[in-house]
């Protein structure tokens, strides 16, 4: 096991015991499993701790949007029966999970945090939730996002704003920030997101903990049932995991993927192996480097020269074209799939105004040939960074080339919103590229807010990601717990 992602917690009981180590607030999902099957403490003592820290922490946060405390003991006392009669409860047992508002859970409407969809409660769960929860895991709530994830911070009309738990003066990235903020608190241990433009990698920057966007088709998204899926939505968007630990990453990956007959695009997806040990630094993203970004990016890398890695500098190839690209082509889905005319209700006022700067910004495809051309225009820049990734392999830079920003940072305008995604353009490359990325803590900057990188690599190669990762963790200051407000 790598060092924790947080710096060891000192909790005691009321009493003054010492908190059994699965108890504390940043136990790993690993940790809890393990304890949970060696019967060192049940399922339902873990749920209702994680229940304690949500009835603590989530009013001022806005993480939570439906919290399932009944459901989540009811479903943690079968785990507990499992282990007493002896049997297996899974390698997730008595794991609390969050699961994002636009990924299907039985308990609870799927909102996709849109008013439009307040009842929309789905007949059976994600393929993704029904895995975890086969596996033993405990979903504890919903996480919040903005409408149908459309926004790089997370607020919505139905369920309010999401704050950072480390300055509610900076934004808490989106569109998966209920999760992120869950995960960062101790409010889960797991949270499930998805990733269409940073989504996942986005928040896990901005709270601080680790978050992977896997390659494209490794993990099953939504179930395809006869409405037709924007190709863009189908191209660049991935479900994936957030935790407090590359480990614990590593696990909910293993028990998420694999072919789904109710997606056509995902697989069951080869073992890469043998691959150089070596790792390009991106340092040149179309945009100054914040210093305490920069900082980060130095730390992670000399953590990777410790362990062994060969580290080299390199340029993203055609980094600003795949940017362009896949936000020309996404604004120009969008218009279509979210026109107010066919969902028969506006957006929320946020997504409103999100969608209105943003497609002006990024100049939306006119015709079908310019659309047709821009797909077409993909296969040239994918070429060029597989032929950099057969011999450097995984590419080191930031998530974002900016300190997380204010809340509504990405709304006011044309500017505002060419300045959030300038900030992400090698974050969106890799969704352009169906690339598996990892975004993972990188100590503490002089700000008070996490420092943080992200490592790409070739398509199926997660487990590369898992080791760079891991030496990245033994090699940077953990992260001290968030301020308890």
């Amino acid at each position: 096991m790598t060092a924790p992602r947080f710096a060891p917690d000192p909790s005691a009981a009321d009493d003054g015991a010492a908190v059994p180590p699965a108890l504390a607030p940043r136990a790993g999902a690993a940790e809890i499993a393990a304890a949970v099957r060696r019967g060192d403490v049940t399922a339902v003592a873990v749920v209702d701790a994680h229940l304690d820290r949500i009835a603590q922490r989530n009013g001022d946060l806005g993480a939570l949007t439906v919290v399932f405390a009944e459901r989540a003991r009811e479903a943690a006392s079968l785990v507990d029966a499992a282990v007493a009669a002896g049997s297996d409860p899974g390698p997730l047992a008595g794991v609390p999970i969050s699961v994002k508002e636009n990924i299907d859970l039985t308990w609870s409407a799927t909102t996709n945090g849109w008013r439009g969809m307040a009842e929309a409660i789905p007949a059976r769960d994600a393929t993704i939730v029904r895995r975890l929860r086969e596996a033993g895991a405990v979903p504890v709530a919903r996480g919040n996002m903005p409408d149908f994830g459309m926004r790089w911070d997370t607020d919505n009309d139905v369920f309010g704003r999401t704050r950072n738990p480390w300055n509610p003066q900076r934004s808490a990235g989106g569109s998966s920030g209920g999760d992120a903020v869950s995960v960062a608190t101790g409010m889960s241990a797991i949270g499930l997101g998805n990733d269409f433009g940073g989504s996942l990698r986005l928040p896990a920057y901005a709270a601080g903990v680790t978050g992977l966007r896997p390659s494209r088709g490794r993990v099953p998204r939504a179930a395809v049932t006869g409405y037709p899926v924007a190709l863009t939505l189908q191209e660049f968007s991935v479900n994936g995991p957030m935790a407090r630990s590359v480990d614990d990453i590593a696990l909910a990956l293993s028990l998420m993927q694999g072919r789904d007959a109710d997606d056509p695009v995902s697989v069951d997806a080869p073992v890469v192996r043998d691959l150089p040990r070596r790792v390009g630094v991106v340092r040149e993203v179309g945009t100054a480097v914040a210093p305490q970004v920069a900082t980060g990016i130095e730390r992670a890398a000399a953590s990777l020269a410790s362990a062994g890695w060969d580290v080299v500098d390199v340029e993203a190839p055609r980094l600003e074209e795949a940017a362009v690209l896949w936000r020309r082509l996404s604004c120009t889905d969008m218009l279509v799939s979210l026109d107010p005319a066919a969902l028969g209700m506006p957006l929320g006022r946020s997504a409103t105004a999100f969608l209105r700067d943003s497609t002006a910004a990024a100049r939306p495809y006119d015709t079908a040939r310019e659309y047709a051309e821009a797909w077409a225009q993909r296969a040239v820049v994918a070429a060029d960074w597989r032929r950099l990734q057969a011999d450097v392999p995984l590419i080191l830079g930031p998530v974002s080339a900016s300190r997380m920003r204010e809340p509504d940072y990405d709304l006011g305008g044309q500017d505002a919103a060419d300045d959030a995604w300038r900030d992400l353009w090698l974050t969106v490359a890799a969704n352009f590229l169906g690339l598996p990325t990892l975004a993972l803590p990188a100590g503490l900057g002089d700000d008070g807010m996490p420092a943080g990188v992200q490592l790409i690599g070739p398509l199926f190669a997660e487990d590369a990601l898992f080791e760079a990762g891991r030496a990245i963790e033994a090699g940077v200051p953990p992260l001290p717990a968030p301020p308890a407000g």
